[in-house]
C-alpha cells in the first residue's frame, strides 16, 4: 500500500512537494485553504496529484503518514495541531528533497541579506562551471528541481520557518550572516526562540563540513556557544582580525581557509555599502571553502549585480532617484538602506507590523529623512514614533498614491526609498508585488 503524503498549500513550495511526492510513489494530496494559481493547478494535474482548495477537509488530511507544510502557514494553525496531536509528522518541503538527493548543499540564512549571498554564491558556482541548482526560499522549490534536475550542488536561501520543520536535513556549508528581531509574532515575541531556530541550520553537520557566521553579530555569538557545533568554526569581521575566514584590512579584505588566502579590494566589488560587504565576505569564504579557483571568486564579486527588490535603483523623475527596498521586511533591514543614503530622503514604510521598534531608527531618521510616507492599513505605530522628529508625516493606501505623495513632498536632489520594514500583506500579495507595483507607478508620474 502507498504512503500518503498530504501537502499543505498550494504555492510554489507545497507543489514542488507534491511533484517529487507523485514521482517517488506516494499517495499524494494537497490542500490548500486559499486558491491555486492556474499554473500550479495545471502542474498538479499533469503529475495526477489530487488536490482542493478553498479550505481543508480533515478526513482527507489526517490520514496522511507524513505532512508538508508550507512555511507560511504557522504551527498554530488548527488543521496543523491536529495533525501534532494525532502523531502525524509535519515536515518542510526542503526536509523532503533533501532525502532524495546526494548532491552537496551549500545553505544561507540571517534576518538580512539572506537572498543576496545566496545568489551571490550561486553566481560564484555557477561562473566556475559547478553543476548547481538554486532554490529554497528563492526561485524554484528545491523539491521540484530534485524531481527533474540532476545537480550537483544546490545553494538554498532557508528562512526560519523552513528550518523549523527541518529535522535531519544536513547542510554542507551552513552560513549563517546575522540574527536581529524578525517574525518575533511566530516565535511567541522572544529573540531566543527565533535564534535558536536559525541555528537549526547547523543541525547533524559534523567535522567535515563548515559554519559560517558574522563575528560581529552580537546575538549569533550569544548563542554560538551554546548551540554546540560540530562543524569548522568560520567566522567574518569588519572589526577584529580572524586566523580564519574572513576580516577587513584598510581597503581590502582577505578570506582565509586553511592555507588557502584570497585578497579583495574593497573598491572591486559590485556590491557597495557595510551590509554588503557582509554578504560578500560570506561568499568568499563558501567559494573558498568549495576549491574555487580564485579568479573565479574574485570576478563573481566584481560582476554579481544586485538583485530586484533589494536596494534597486528604478528611476530618477525630475532629478529625484527613487530606489526599491521592498524586501526590507524588518527594521534591521530598513537601518541597513536608510544608513546608505546619500541624499535627502523621502522615506516610503509601512505594511503589516511584526513587533517592530522603530526607536533603533529614530537617529538614522533625524539625519537622512525629510519626510515620511507611510503605506498600510494601520499606520499608527510610525506616526507615533517618528511624531516630531519628521514634521511630514502622510497615510497613504497603494502603490500609486505613496509614490504620488512622495514625489510631491521631494525636490530635484533628493531620494525617494521604498523601505518599508514590514510585510506586504495588508495590501498586497507579498513583497515582490510591492516592489512592482512601486516601479509601475513611478513609470506614470
Amino acid at each position: 500500500m502507498k504512503r500518503r503524503l498530504v501537502i499543505l498549500g498550494g504555492g510554489e513550495s507545497g507543489v514542488g512537494a507534491a511533484v517529487l511526492g507523485s514521482a517517488k510513489g506516494f499517495d499524494v494530496f494537497l490542500s490548500d485553504a486559499g486558491s491555486i494559481g492556474a499554473d500550479y493547478a495545471a502542474a498538479l494535474r499533469e503529475h495526477g496529484v489530487a488536490c482542493e482548495q478553498g479550505g481543508h477537509t480533515e478526513e482527507l488530511i489526517l490520514n496522511a503518514d507524513e505532512v508538508v507544510k508550507s512555511p507560511g502557514i504557522p504551527d498554530t494553525a488548527p488543521i496543523v495541531q491536529k495533525l501534532l496531536a494525532a502523531g502525524v509528522p509535519v515536515i518542510s518541503e526542503i526536509e523532503l528533497a533533501a532525502r532524495y538527493t546526494n548532491a552537496k548543499l551549500i545553505c544561507v540564512t540571517g534576518s538580512n541579506g539572506k537572498t543576496t549571498t545566496t545568489s551571490l554564491i550561486y553566481h560564484i558556482m555557477k561562473s566556475a562551471g559547478l553543476s548547481v541548482g538554486l532554490g529554497g526560499n528563492i526561485g524554484r522549490s528545491f523539491a521540484r528541481q530534485v524531481a527533474a534536475e540532476s545537480f550537483d550542488y544546490y545553494v538554498l536561501e532557508l528562512s526560519s520557518f523552513q528550518l523549523d520543520g527541518m529535522y535531519r536535513f544536513k547542510a554542507d556549508v551552513a552560513v549563517l550572516l546575522n540574527i536581529t528581531p524578525d517574525h518575533l509574532d511566530r516565535y511567541g515575541y522572544k529573540l531566543e526562540n527565533y535564534a535558536r531556530s536559525k541555528f537549526r541550520i547547523a543541525q547533524n553537520m559534523d567535522k567535515n563540513g563548515c559554519f559560517i557566521y558574522c563575528a560581529d553579530d552580537e546575538v549569533t555569538m550569544k548563542y554560538l556557544a551554546e548551540a554546540n557545533i560540530r562543524a569548522q568554526l568560520l567566522g567574518f569581521s569588519q572589526q577584529q582580525q580572524l586566523p580564519q575566514g574572513a576580516c577587513l584590512n584598510n581597503n581590502k579584505f582577505t578570506a582565509m581557509y586553511k592555507n588557502n588566502s584570497l585578497e579583495m579590494l574593497l573598491d572591486e566589488l559590485s556590491l557597495k555599502g557595510k551590509h554588503n560587504l557582509y554578504n560578500s565576505m560570506a561568499a568568499a569564504i563558501a567559494g573558498q571553502v568549495l576549491k574555487i579557483r580564485k579568479e573565479h571568486i574574485r570576478n563573481s564579486l566584481m560582476s554579481f549585480e544586485s538583485i530586484e527588490h533589494r536596494l534597486e535603483p528604478v528611476l530618477s523623475v525630475g532629478g529625484v532617484l527613487f530606489i526599491n527596498d521592498s524586501k526590507a521586511t524588518n527594521i534591521n533591514s530598513t537601518w541597513y538602506a536608510l544608513e546608505s543614503m546619500a541624499t535627502p530622503t523621502v522615506w516610503i514604510v509601512g505594511g503589516v507590523d511584526k513587533g517592530n521598534d522603530y526607536s533603533q531608527l529614530l537617529e538614522l531618521v533625524r539625519q537622512k529623512v525629510k519626510a515620511i510616507v507611510c503605506m498600510g492599513v494601520d499606520n499608527r505605530k510610525i506616526h507615533e514614533a517618528f511624531r516630531g522628529v519628521v514634521s511630514d508625516i502622510v497615510d497613504t493606501r497603494s502603490a500609486e498614491e505613496a509614490v504620488k505623495a512622495a514625489y510631491k513632498l521631494s525636490q530635484k536632489g533628493d531620494a525617494v526609498l521604498l523601505s518599508p520594514a514590514c510585510a506586504s500583506f495588508d495590501l498586497f500579495q507579498n513583497y515582490e508585488d510591492r516592489g512592482a507595483q512601486f516601479k509601475r507607478a513611478i513609470r506614470y508620474l
